[in-house]
């Protein structure tokens, strides 16, 4: 790919994809860069923040085997955000949502707090 073509996709990239793929590309043998890694690691990225907010707004208690099924197709569902990671907002959604759910979870943690102080006295 010439180089107008790459400042043309990654000026269509979304901020933390662009990000990613600027820092982790690497230069090949035959001076075109390889973008493997980047594209690992923003799986990667999009898993785990997946993975958190699922787990931070959505999960119960449930049997291992239960767990292994539905991080199973988390994992797979992972697979297609990350190609919409390209040139939408997707870990910039991600991040924003687990923000909203640790404020919640903060939140309600210290009314539980408060509650039981209350009811102590």
């Amino acid at each position: 790919m010439n180089p107008q073509e790459t400042e043309f996709v990654f000026g269509r990239m979304s901020g933390i994809s662009r990000f990613i793929y600027e820092i982790l590309g690497s230069p090949t043998v035959t001076g075109d860069m390889d973008y493997t890694i980047a594209g690992y690691v923003l799986f990667a990225v999009v898993f785990l923040m997946s993975a958190l907010v699922y787990k931070l707004g959505f999960a119960k208690k449930l049997k291992i085997y239960q767990s292994v099924i539905i991080y199973t197709f988390l994992f797979l569902g992972c697979l297609v955000l990350t190609f919409l990671a390209f040139f939408l907002p997707i870990v910039e959604g991600l991040i924003v949502a687990a923000l909203i759910l640790i404020i919640y979870r903060v939140r309600r943690m210290n009314e539980y707090k408060g509650e039981e102080t209350d009811s102590i006295a």
